[in-house]
């Protein structure tokens, strides 16, 4: 049992190596400018050469550990330094590396410059496999950059389908802007009169309000019903709900069996609220005036020795 648990434990973690192996091949060089005199500047304030990285995947890739560099006779050239939380690429998200041959000034400074080189290769943590590579162009303007057309799309080398001289440089965003409406200007032209956005407005409200009502209605019935069983189990009965409500037949047997009798002639009793009966008593005066019942007894004071 205990070796079972200790190979499981080894297959997760080279699972979960694997997982993150794997997700560094969804980064890709994305855009990359040569000659800079008049755009992005880094956070010194200098203008030099930019390689832009993409994660083309859904999930938060880790470069730290990967490397950049210009040549292929040494892919470690530059390594991405670890304990960065900006190496950690959200899903499909930009990141810059300034090729200034000055890595002493930050993670995103990279030991060499593209003034003479002739590709830049991306590669994994081991050193060995090439993830993304491109040809540098020395033959473009200023400030002109060369990267996807669309980003993350295009073939692996640079030298395929999906790459593109930029119209205008783009570091740290989309190379390709869509172009859409603003929300506002989308719904009034589907809706010049606002009639649409009315009667939304209102069929929600009301499908609100109907609904609240039946939730109330059900727990109102919900409430009534646990206090009849509570007040039949209080009083020791059975809760047998007919047409009637909780009045038991019996009464109402009982109420008919009344009515009838009133309604019968040997039965009536309308004469006997006219008759008054007297009994005779001896006494010679009304026990009512007598003054016994005014008179208070005097008290009397026990001496206790």
């Amino acid at each position: 049992m205990k070796h079972l648990k200790l190979f499981l434990a080894a297959v997760c973690l080279a699972l979960c190596f694997t997982a993150g192996a794997q997700s560094q091949d969804a980064m890709r060089l994305n855009e990359y400018l040569v000659v800079n005199t008049d755009d992005f500047q880094d956070d010194f304030g200098q203008q030099n050469a930019w390689i832009e990285l993409f994660n083309s995947s859904y999930g938060t890739v880790d470069i730290a550990g990967c490397f950049l560099s210009d040549d292929p006779a040494n892919l470690k050239k530059y390594a991405i330094p670890g304990g960065d939380i900006q190496t950690k690429i959200k899903p499909r998200q930009h990141v810059l590396f300034w090729a200034d041959n000055q890595p002493y000034r930050g993670t995103f400074h990279v030991s060499f410059d593209l003034s003479d080189a002739d590709e830049i290769i991306f590669t994994k943590g081991d050193g060995k496999t090439i993830i993304d590579r491109i040809k540098v162009r020395h033959d473009l303007p200023e400030n002109v950059s060369f990267g996807r057309a669309m980003d993350g799309i295009g073939s692996v080398d640079g030298a395929g389908e999906g790459w593109a001289v930029m119209e205008r440089t783009s570091p740290s965003t989309n190379n390709t802007l869509v172009d859409k409406a603003a929300k506002p200007d989308r719904m009034k032209a589907l809706d010049p009169y606002g009639w649409i956005l009315a009667l939304t407005a209102m069929s929600v409200v009301f499908l609100a309000l109907i609904l609240l009502y039946f939730i109330f209605k059900a727990i109102g019935n919900a409430n009534i019903r646990a206090g009849k069983k509570r007040a039949a189990a209080v009083a020791g009965t059975d809760v047998k709900e007919s047409q009637y409500g909780e009045i038991p037949g019996e009464v109402y047997a009982a109420i008919a069996t009344a009515m009838h009798l009133y309604l019968q002639d040997d039965e009536g009793h309308d004469e006997e609220s006219f008759v008054v009966t007297l009994h005779h008593t001896d006494r010679t005066y009304s026990p009512w005036s007598s003054k016994i019942y005014t008179l208070r007894e005097t008290p009397v004071v026990n001496k206790r020795r």
